[in-house]
């Protein structure tokens, strides 16, 4: 039976929901508040699919004739991509690691049409692109939440794998929201005594590597652009140590002069590969980003991104 979503609940792997008319299957154990609201908590919550829950309905087959991957709207006026609200159209496995570039015109009507991008633009917020990225082109912004929205759903799979089947690999990237750090994260450094986690995050069209905390306003800071952001939606990095280690490296990063093979965290929206690095700074030992490009490692500090030479760099031992 499927009960209604309800604050102040303890929710565990195999638990289904549901809220405001829809179904939603949990990815991270945890304890529900009132302003986690499965819509509000992409990484939490994974929504089930109409057709996964409404039995006959949404199993009507014409044999022999043509099966559209999403539903018609009805009428002549559509609404914009970024007004709909509810997901019709049904989103392919395969078609989620292609960028939004590639996908043929009519393929992207009827994903902005049908609501394709809903799960991204909610996720995102409704003033992301007020604040962020207003000067962006429409085909950018597109672009922006189809590949938010797609690096999210593969961050809940790898999640609920994880808590279903157990760590498959050293280390295993598990999505969080909020300050909810799962047992298992690797320390990357400390401030004031505090332990800092390693976490990466989607923003602005690549993956970035930054440092979590109970003790963090939303959660997990990155570095970008020489600015801090905050972020309540990131995956913390879990793992043993015994497989890991810190190697000692400065200036730009020399993958072949490491001597070890480094762990790959993320890339830039140019394709850059991203490595984690640690670095000191001003008494405490911070989680951070270096690549080949950078002049040695990045680091969020005191609302801004700050370069330290002297840094060390996460390897496989």
């Amino acid at each position: 039976m499927v009960l209604q979503w309800e604050p102040g609940t303890q929710y565990n792997i195999g638990d289904v929901v549901e809220y405001e008319g829809a179904q939603y299957k949990i990815i991270q154990p945890h304890r529900s508040q009132s302003d986690w609201a499965p819509p509000a908590t992409p990484a939490l919550w994974g929504r089930v699919p109409e057709s996964a829950w409404e039995g006959e309905k949404h199993q009507q087959h014409q044999e022999g004739g043509y099966q559209p991957g999403y539903v018609q709207p009805q009428g002549g006026d559509q609404k914009p991509w970024n007004d709909q609200s509810s997901q019709q159209v049904q989103i392919q496995h395969e078609e989620r690691h292609k960028p939004w570039g590639e996908l043929d015109d009519e393929r992207k009507k009827q994903l902005e049409i049908g609501g394709g991008l809903l799960a991204g633009l909610t996720a995102l917020g409704a003033g992301y692109f007020a604040y962020k990225e207003h000067e962006k082109s429409e085909e950018e912004k597109k672009a922006n939440v189809w590949a938010f929205q797609n690096w999210l759903h593969d961050a809940q799979q790898r999640t609920e794998a994880f808590y279903r089947d157990g760590p498959r690999a050293p280390t295993t990237w598990v999505l969080v929201h909020g300050k909810n750090i799962p047992e298992g994260a690797i320390q990357g450094g400390e401030e004031h005594g505090q332990p800092l986690y390693i976490c990466r995050a989607f923003y602005d069209g690549g993956i970035m590597v930054g440092k979590a905390s109970s003790n963090y306003k939303k959660g997990a800071v990155i570095g970008y652009k020489k600015d801090e952001i905050e972020l309540d939606t990131y995956e913390v990095l879990l793992g043993d140590m015994r497989g890991l280690r810190w190697v000692d490296h400065s200036g730009k990063l020399n993958v072949d002069g490491l001597g070890y093979r480094p762990v790959e965290a993320g890339r830039e929206n140019d394709g850059t590969p991203i490595y984690i690095a640690q670095a000191p700074h001003k008494g405490g030992l911070h989680p951070g980003k270096a690549t080949a490009v950078l002049d040695g490692a990045y680091i969020a500090y005191d609302g801004e991104e700050k370069k330290i030479k002297e840094y060390r760099v996460l390897c496989w031992a």
